[in-house]
């Protein structure tokens, strides 16, 4: 399943921060439906994310319904992405 949606960065300042972009809320739908096939445990759906010219393998992550991408330190390095920027996402998800 590969799926693109373009997302605001944003930060969680909790006792561990981090940045995120929120998948919406159609797309989270369809991955609601293959959810069975791919999680490994806690809602967690393994992915190949792509942002610009740089892909890394991650787990979305299920929040308040929906899910979020969480974005690795040198991805935003590499891409030069802060908070509020707005991106295009690219996730494969393998059923």
């Amino acid at each position: 399943m590969n799926v693109e949606f373009d997302g605001e960065i944003w930060y969680w300042r909790g006792p561990s921060p981090f940045y995120f972009v929120t998948v919406p809320a159609k797309e989270c739908h369809d991955l609601k439906a293959i959810l069975g096939l791919v999680t490994y445990g806690w809602g967690m759906i393994p992915a190949t994310v792509r942002i610009g010219e740089t892909e890394w393998k991650t787990s979305l992550w299920p929040k308040n319904g929906s899910y979020i991408v969480p974005l690795k330190v040198i991805v935003r390095e590499a891409e030069n992405l802060k908070e509020g920027d707005t991106v295009t996402v690219g996730l494969e998800v393998n059923l």
